[in-house]
C-alpha cells in the first residue's frame, strides 16, 4: 500500500490551529446571524460510514494473499484491517480502494471515469488518515459553517476537493489517491482569503495573517514527504482561496450600524470596491483554471512535461527516502 496509494493526510497542526477559535477573536461585528453547523457532521459521519463499507468490503480474512503477513486485529471479521506491511495506516487494500473509486489517472482518461475525481475524496487509506482527516474538518469546518451557512461552505468544500484531483491527476498518473485533504485545504485557502476580502473588519490583523500562513505553510511542507498527494492538497487550497473571495465575502466595517440611521443620513455601501475587483478576478481565475485543467486531463497530458520542476512539489528525496516515479 505505502508504495502505491498516495494519502492527502491531515495534521496536527491544522487542528491546534482550528481550535483556536482562529475567526472570533480578530472578528469585530457580531451581529450577523450565526447558522447551526449540521453539514460538517455530515460529511465526517459519511466518510466515516464509507470507510466501514470499504473495509467490509475489502475482507482481508478471506482475501488476504498472505504473502505481506496477517490480517491486523482479526477479532472484527471481515473488518479487520490488511497487513501492516502492505498498509500502514490501517486500512483496506489498494484493491479495494480502486474498485471504490480511488483517483487513478488512467481509469480517469482512458476510460472515461470522470466520476472518480469526486469519489476518491470520500475515501480513505486506513483509520490514521480518517481520524487526521476527520478532527480537521470538525475544527475548521463547523466554525466555518457557523460563520457562514452550510450552502457556501459546502460548496467550497466539493469544489475544493474537485480541483485538488485534477491538479493530482495531472501530475500523479502512476499511483492512486484518497483522501479529503484537498477538501480541507481548500477550507483552509478560503480562511486565508476571507480575512484579506474582509481585511477592514477585522483587528489584530497582522497577526491574524501571520498565524494563517504559519499554519498553511507548514500543512504543505509535510506534503513533500512520500505517498503525500501535495498536489491534491494545493489544488485544493487555490480552488478554496479564490472561492473565498466570491463566496465568502462581507459587508464593510460601519455598513450594519448605518443601515439603522435616520432615513436622510448617509448609509455606506455594502462592500468596497477592493471587494468586487478580487471577487472579479477570482471568479475568472476559476473559470479558467477549471476549463485548462479538465482540457488537459481528459487530453491526457501529462503536467510533468509541461513543469519539469514541479514534482519536487509533492516529493523532495533525500538520503532518508526516494521519490521513485
Amino acid at each position: 500500500m505505502a508504495s502505491q496509494d498516495l494519502e492527502r493526510g491531515g495534521t496536527k497542526s491544522r487542528n491546534n490551529y482550528a481550535s483556536g477559535n482562529y475567526s472570533n477573536p480578530y472578528y469585530v461585528e457580531t451581529s450577523e446571524h450565526q447558522w447551526t453547523s449540521w453539514l460538517v457532521p455530515m460529511f465526517v459521519v459519511a466518510n466515516i460510514a464509507v470507510f466501514i463499507v470499504a473495509m467490509y468490503i475489502n475482507n482481508c480474512p478471506k482475501n488476504n494473499s498472505g504473502f505481506e503477513g496477517d490480517c491486523v486485529a482479526k477479532f472484527l471479521g471481515r473488518l479487520s484491517f490488511q497487513p501492516l506491511k502492505e498498509n500502514p495506516l490501517f486500512g483496506p487494500s489498494s484493491s479495494t480502494l480502486e474498485k471504490l473509486g480511488a483517483l487513478e489517472w488512467r481509469k480517469v482518461v482512458d476510460r472515461n471515469q470522470g466520476w472518480r475525481l469526486i469519489t476518491c475524496i470520500w475515501l480513505h487509506a486506513g483509520v490514521i488518515h480518517l481520524l487526521a482527516n476527520m478532527l480537521s474538518l470538525v475544527f475548521i469546518g463547523i466554525r466555518l459553517e457557523q460563520q457562514f451557512g452550510f450552502v457556501r461552505v459546502g460548496l467550497i468544500y466539493l469544489i475544493s476537493g474537485l480541483g485538488g484531483s485534477i491538479l493530482s491527476s495531472l501530475f500523479i498518473q502512476r499511483n492512486i489517491s484518497v483522501g479529503a485533504s484537498g477538501a480541507l485545504f481548500g477550507l483552509l485557502g478560503a480562511m486565508l482569503s476571507e480575512l484579506l476580502t474582509n481585511w477592514t473588519i477585522y483587528t489584530n490583523k497582522a497577526a491574524a495573517l501571520f498565524t494563517l500562513i504559519v499554519i498553511i505553510a507548514i500543512n504543505l511542507a509535510v506534503g513533500i514527504l512520500p505517498h503525500v498527494d501535495n498536489f491534491a492538497h494545493i489544488g485544493g487550497f487555490l480552488t478554496g482561496f479564490l472561492l473565498g473571495f466570491v463566496l465568502l465575502i462581507r459587508p464593510q466595517f460601519g455598513y450594519i450600524e448605518s443601515r439603522h440611521h435616520p432615513a436622510n443620513s448617509h448609509v455606506k455601501s455594502k462592500h468596497k470596491a477592493y471587494q468586487y475587483i478580487l471577487l472579479l478576478a477570482a471568479v475568472a481565475l476559476l473559470i479558467v483554471g477549471f476549463t485548462l485543467g479538465l482540457v488537459m486531463l481528459f487530453k491526457g497530458e501529462n503536467g510533468n512535461k509541461h513543469c519539469s520542476w514541479c514534482h519536487y512539489l509533492s516529493c523532495v528525496p533525500t538520503s532518508k527516502w526516494r521519490c521513485g516515479n
